[in-house]
């Protein structure tokens, strides 16, 4: 694990961030693990990807972290939004404290097991717990009811369920199940 390096992304790396993302689509887990399909991903135009690099690359509202290999490749990643109280979420409900949110997170399967997605989530937690006014109050996530792999390593890493249950957007017979960190 000692030889990825974390990092935040830089604004012009948008070709690398949807190579990754297009991989994270094309894993058999992503059914289950992100709220866009390869299709949708595909079908974007470059300027999207642009304007999604300079957006996670600087600034308070988002930050997107990779694990970098000594040759350049990107081999996993992770995104924390920050929601403001009061705002809505994308399940367009009301955000009722200032927090961050894990979204996106994905390592390549020859990488999965080595430390790589701890080392990505102490990154991401080291930024969001950082952040000046208003500082968050906690970062949550949202684990598919299918999706037992990511559940039990949330878990590992602190993150706990807190009651909260709502459908999946593109499967409403389907669940997600919010687990929470508090600001330690």
């Amino acid at each position: 694990m000692d030889q990825y390096v974390m990092r935040a992304v830089r604004g012009d790396e948008w070709e690398k961030i949807k190579e990754l993302r297009i991989a994270a689509l094309r894993d058999p887990a992503a059914p289950v693990a992100f709220l866009e399909t390869l299709a949708e991903a595909e079908a974007r135009p470059d300027e999207f990807w642009q304007d999604r690099a300079q957006g996670a690359s600087h600034g308070r509202r988002a930050r997107q972290f990779v694990a970098e290999a000594p040759d350049g490749r990107w081999v996993g990643s992770v995104t924390v939004l920050v929601e403001e109280g009061g705002t809505s979420d994308f399940f367009e409900r009301v955000v009722e404290q200032t927090q961050g949110h894990v979204v996106g997170v994905f390592v390549r399967p020859e990488q999965r097991g080595t430390g790589v997605t701890d080392g990505l989530f102490a990154a991401a937690l080291d930024w969001a717990w950082s952040l000046e006014g208003p500082a968050l109050e906690r970062v949550r996530l949202f684990v598919h009811e299918d999706n037992e792999r990511a559940g039990a390593f949330y878990r590992r890493f602190g993150f706990r369920a807190s009651g909260e249950v709502v459908p999946v957007p593109a499967d409403p017979g389907a669940k997600e199940f919010e687990y929470v960190l508090p600001r330690p």
